[in-house]
């Protein structure tokens, strides 16, 4: 098998990644963040907001006019805002930036999944059924507002958007970011939030024992192959709260906390949301 490393696009400077951006005099919503693919922004809505879009998708906003809105792996450079005020739209077009994303040709093709058994793909279904609906519950949780913490201690072993391309044929990205945490290592909330999903049971056959956290306003946290829970749906957690131990369950070669962060079904990078 042969490996090659290509990048797909000019990196962003460290010192913008790690500080995040302000924007200029021409911006309306008083935007801060991180405005590159898989980052984020959290901004105001003018007076009199009734309603406020990021392209296509309603985006809520807090009683004080806060807001946050993300943008996936894969976002297009210029996704339009607009709030819908009694004076009439208010637009601007934001300037998301391009991310070096490490991707490896590999000189084989890849290797055909073959068809699940009947077991497997009843249990994924349900599995799957069972992450959308935690994903589609929102909470008041104020965790949306906070700068994240890591959910684990240890060397990151796994980066976001890192993907493989098999002759050709590109596989699936990595969604997340692995901890290569010890075994029973905690696992930590890394902001405020909600329990909206905890497999304490049979773990689920990809997921294992996974945990999902509500954040707020279309934010949430996935913490995946846990050996062990120490949290049920419906408890409140505040950032840095114990949720369980590090294991290896379900699709995972050794012990490590994969962390996945999503916005309204967006994948977003969880090193950009740590202070």
């Amino acid at each position: 098998m042969t490996l090659s490393v290509s990048r797909r696009t000019p990196v962003m400077g460290a010192a913008l990644l790690a500080a995040g951006r302000a924007f200029g005099a021409d911006d309306r919503f008083g935007l801060t963040g991180q405005p590159t693919q898989g980052g984020w922004l959290r901004g105001r809505v003018p007076a009199g907001t009734s309603a406020l879009h990021l392209d296509d998708t309603a985006v809520h906003f807090a009683d004080d006019g806060a807001f946050l809105i993300a943008f996936d792996r894969d976002s297009g450079p210029a996704p339009v805002l607009v709030a819908q005020t009694a004076d009439g739209a208010v637009r601007q077009v934001l300037a998301i930036s391009p991310r070096n994303w490490q991707i490896q040709h590999v000189d084989t093709p890849m290797h055909p999944a073959g068809m699940p058994d009947a077991e497997f793909a009843r249990r994924r279904a349900v599995e799957l059924a069972q992450i959308k609906a935690a994903r589609a519950r929102e909470s008041v949780s104020q965790g949306w507002r906070q700068q994240m913490i890591h959910p684990a201690a240890g060397p990151i072993s796994g980066r976001f958007g890192a993907q493989r391309v098999f002759r050709g044929v590109p596989a699936a990205y990595h969604a997340g970011m692995d901890i290569a945490a010890p075994a029973g290592a905690a696992i930590l909330a890394p902001a405020d939030g909600v329990v909206v999903l905890a497999v304490t049971g049979e773990p689920f056959t990809l997921e294992g024992h996974l945990v999902i956290v509500d954040h707020g306003m279309g934010l949430n946290s996935a913490l995946l192959h846990a050996r062990a829970l120490s949290v049920t749906e419906g408890m409140i957690l505040r950032q840095g709260e114990t949720i369980g131990q590090v294991g290896m369950t379900g699709r995972a070669t050794g012990p490590h906390c994969h962390w996945g962060l999503t916005w309204h079904g967006r994948r977003l990078d969880p090193l950009l949301f740590i202070a």
